[in-house]
């Protein structure tokens, strides 16, 4: 098991939804508009197919692609217990005629051998999800997987959070979010040029009093003109950077 896809089996899946901060219909609605955006790129509105949700966690990206007439949805993600979160949300939030989101258990390395090339008329990896991978040459494979996967005129679209900039001293504790019984913060360490560890610390309280659960996991820190570079060099086309809430946001298309 990875060092991520451990973390989140050990901490983060089970307070994922939760820090946020919001409900899973307002993280839906929001994602669905990110969304609707970046799909008016495919030059024609009415088109619809096959979406891919890289890293779909519970699944915010998926119901919202559902949610906008692609069909099927394929949701691809390490832990088991966010895909099992997705299934129950997306039974409260698509309407029952479309067809279910196709969930697979995987590393979204495994690309290709899960989605038949060319076929997807979008991929979405957001979030954070594409800092997770290992090594930079991984976003080069996956790149080169991406256009194979993609039909001419498909998209792919990214989002991720930028951690090029180093911070010093306090500035590297960032409060997620806190309630009565729950305090979730996180603090950074620039291990190198690449990459940063994120160190999670989660206090829970219950009828003992508090208790801290504690983990960590390696992000990759990726600029904007470095992805760009990569997706260019697969053969996409770059049509939007900017960003996407606290995110940064591209998105390529298949020429």
């Amino acid at each position: 098991m990875s060092e991520v896809s451990d973390h989140y089996e050990r901490l983060l899946s089970r307070h994922y939804t939760w820090m946020f901060g919001s409900s899973f219909a307002e993280k839906v609605a929001e994602q669905k508009s990110v969304l609707a955006q970046a799909i008016g790129f495919l030059g024609h509105e009415n088109a619809r197919g096959l979406a891919v949700d890289l890293g779909s966690g519970p699944g915010f990206q998926s119901i919202a692609l559902s949610q906008l007439g692609f069909s099927p949805v394929i949701a691809i993600d390490t832990s088991s217990e966010l895909l099992e979160e997705l299934h129950e949300q997306a039974a409260l939030h698509i309407d029952p005629q479309s067809l279910p989101i196709q969930t697979h258990p995987a590393d979204i390395r495994e690309l290709a051998d899960i989605v038949t090339s060319p076929s997807a008329m979008v991929i979405v990896c957001m979030g954070d999800t594409i800092t997770h991978l290992p090594q930079k040459s991984d976003i080069t494979a996956l790149c080169n997987a991406i256009y194979d996967t993609l039909v001419s005129g498909g998209i792919f679209v990214l989002t991720w959070r930028d951690l090029t900039a180093e911070l010093h001293g306090v500035d590297r504790f960032i409060p997620v979010r806190s309630d009565e019984n729950t305090v979730m913060t996180c603090f950074l360490d620039y291990a190198s040029p690449d990459t940063v560890n994120v160190h999670d610390l989660v206090y829970t309280r219950g009828p003992e009093g508090w208790t801290l659960n504690k983990s960590s996991y390696p992000k990759l820190r990726l600029s904007a003109d470095w992805l760009t570079q990569q997706l260019e060099a697969a053969g996409l086309t770059v049509e939007f950077e900017g960003s996407a809430g606290r995110l940064l946001e591209i998105v390529a298309r298949k020429p």
